[in-house]
């Protein structure tokens, strides 16, 4: 989809040009003076033409309406901004003209632009030139073109008094832009005459947007039951039209999510980041989003919310995310598929297909990465714009960063710095969220617990030191923790004791698992500051009743093991 600077005809205050984003570069098409103010004005536009490695300008005929404000973008982009520009003529004879143009009445030296024409210059959004009939004056020098831009044919007519040229390139999915006067003319497209050719195109659900407007109220009033539209216009950002749209969204968002929050139905983080997400989702127009943590502990990054899909777990230096990250900078890609750090997988398991990428890293208060804003395809598969969209977003992704911070605080109070698996802490949170459906009584959701302890440990600090009692503790958690299903989780009880729950296991299950994890701790070698020990666990089970609370229930596991270390260590007893 095109946007416009201006889609009005030569005596209006805003004459016609379009633009659309291909990567890092901009292309205008045609530019007048008051499309030249405007993107020289961030007061009433915000296009950051710094952020831009390269413009181009396509061109369709001299009129002054189109090309008045081209030698002005030449001399802001070469003295001001040093980026390269292109202008792409539409013929030679064109270019030809144009030279002359810039040369005598600009006064732009050829040192400071390049000028081409479509035989020589070659894109993939530029499909074929289409020669149409304008004024006699500029006969042979009037140009339409057919463009590609993220997947989608754009048919532009540019200024022409016929439709007759383009008839065979406007088919079915495609996307027409047709100049349009309110007033009979031999030099332009007629509403009232071209009011049933445009009905035949929208009924065969071709989108048409009408441009190069001399009135638009009259216009209007005519196509009003065609189904076509005006061309989308840009202003601040936003194209005037979706605006309205675009800010109800927002407020029911942000509605829904004030109520939620205070309605306390989460007692987590995860409803705000699916209101973010959506938010961010709406606020650039975008068909799918994602919020990413980096799981610095685990090396992964991980969804917490994601548009359409389930939680989604990739390692931290994979995939866009995780480039974003790496090169701390926001990342615009709007051709995936190229990009070797594009991760195509999900794309081929889903039949999903990806056409644009922004992702958008956050920070924690002292400026450290945490976790990425992503969103995929731009609605009107015209790609992200490297310099609007990230400023969009900022404000969502802000809060975002903010909340995951919060989020990773209370997830550090939770888990010990030694080993890395959750604490006391983290046991009675996990208690009140994902095992609180094992608490009713009455239910046939069975859980078991066991809690072990490192057979002698004290003498292993009091021999070897604490260092090689911190290796121990090391290897004995990570050794308990790999035995875990998805199930089952492990705690650092405190000192040398560890306690695992494992949900959906019965008794027998549970002194099955503690058997295996007792033999494989006692046949392995430990290196612990320099020393090769071996080490053992006793263990004490416990199928866990709800009708008793949380602390009854450890008791009793608790005593089990003392039944395993007063009968000679390196057991497992269950009564």
């Amino acid at each position: 989809m095109l946007t416009f600077l201006g889609r009005g005809s030569a005596f209006t205050d805003e004459q016609n040009s379009a633009y659309f984003v291909d990567g890092n570069n901009l292309v205008l098409i045609d530019c007048p003076m008051s499309s030249f103010e405007k993107l020289n004005n961030k007061d009433i536009n915000d296009i950051d033409l710094s952020a831009y490695e390269h413009v181009y300008v396509l061109v369709t005929h001299t009129h002054g309406d189109h090309i008045s404000g081209i030698g002005m973008l030449i001399d802001l982009l070469h003295f001001v901004l040093r980026t390269p520009i292109t202008i792409i003529a539409p013929s030679e004879e064109v270019q030809t003209d144009l030279h002359l143009y810039f040369l005598r009445i600009e006064g732009c030296n050829d040192s400071w632009y390049e000028l081409t024409n479509v035989n020589e210059f070659k894109a993939d959004w530029l499909e074929k030139t289409i020669p149409t009939v304008h004024t006699e004056e500029l006969a042979g020098k009037c140009f339409g073109y057919v463009l590609n831009i993220g997947g989608t044919r754009i048919v532009y007519t540019g200024d022409t008094n016929t439709i007759e040229p383009f008839e065979k390139y406007i088919l079915e999915s495609s996307e027409a832009y047709i100049e349009m006067s309110a007033f009979p003319s031999p030099v332009h497209l007629n509403c009232e005459k071209m009011h049933d050719k445009i009905l035949e195109y929208t009924s065969k659900g071709i989108r048409v947007y009408l441009m190069h407007l001399d009135n638009e109220k009259k216009i209007a009033d005519v196509m009003k039951d065609t189904g076509a539209e005006f061309a989308p216009l840009r202003q601040g950002g936003f194209t005037m039209e979706d605006t309205g749209r675009m800010l109800a969204g927002i407020f029911d968002i942000t509605d829904s999510l004030y109520k939620d929050m205070c309605m306390n139905r989460s007692k987590d983080h995860t409803m705000l980041f699916t209101y973010l997400t959506d938010l961010g989702k709406t606020i650039v127009d975008a068909d799918r989003a994602s919020f990413w943590k980096w799981d610095k502990r685990k090396h992964q990054l991980w969804t917490m919310s994601a548009t359409g899909v389930d939680r989604i777990t990739i390692p931290d230096n994979s995939g866009l995310v995780g480039k974003a990250l790496r090169l701390k900078k926001t990342l615009v890609v709007n051709d995936p598929y190229s990009d070797p750090d594009f991760n195509k997988d999900i794309d081929l398991q889903t039949g999903y297909k990806t056409k644009s990428v922004l992702v958008l890293p956050v920070a924690d208060i002292n400026g450290d990465f945490i976790g990425a804003l992503q969103l995929i395809n731009k609605n009107g598969n015209q790609g992200f714009d490297a310099a609007v969209d990230p400023k969009k977003l900022s404000l969502a992704a802000l809060v975002c960063g903010i909340a995951l911070e919060s989020e990773t605080f209370l997830e550090d109070s939770h888990h010990d710095r030694l080993t890395g698996l959750k604490n006391r802490m983290g046991f009675y949170y996990d208690f009140a969220k994902k095992y609180k459906d094992y608490l009713i009584s009455g239910s046939d959701m069975t859980m078991c617990v066991f809690i072990c302890d490192i057979d002698k440990f004290k003498r292993v600090n009091d021999t070897y030191g604490h260092n090689a009692g911190d290796d121990v503790l090391e290897f004995t958690s990570h050794l308990i923790d790999s035995s875990c299903s998805d199930k089952d989780c492990v705690y650092r009880w405190g000192g040398e004791e560890f306690v695992m729950v494992m949900r959906d296991t019965d008794l027998e299950g549970a002194v099955k698992k503690a058997e295996e994890i007792r033999v494989k701790l006692m046949n392995s070698d430990i290196e612990a500051d320099g020393n090769t020990l071996k080490c053992t666990l006793s263990f004490g089970c416990a199928l866990f009743d709800p009708d008793k609370s949380i602390e009854e229930n450890i008791s009793q596991a608790d005593e089990r093991l003392y039944n395993a270390k007063e009968s000679g260590r390196n057991r497992v007893c269950w009564e």
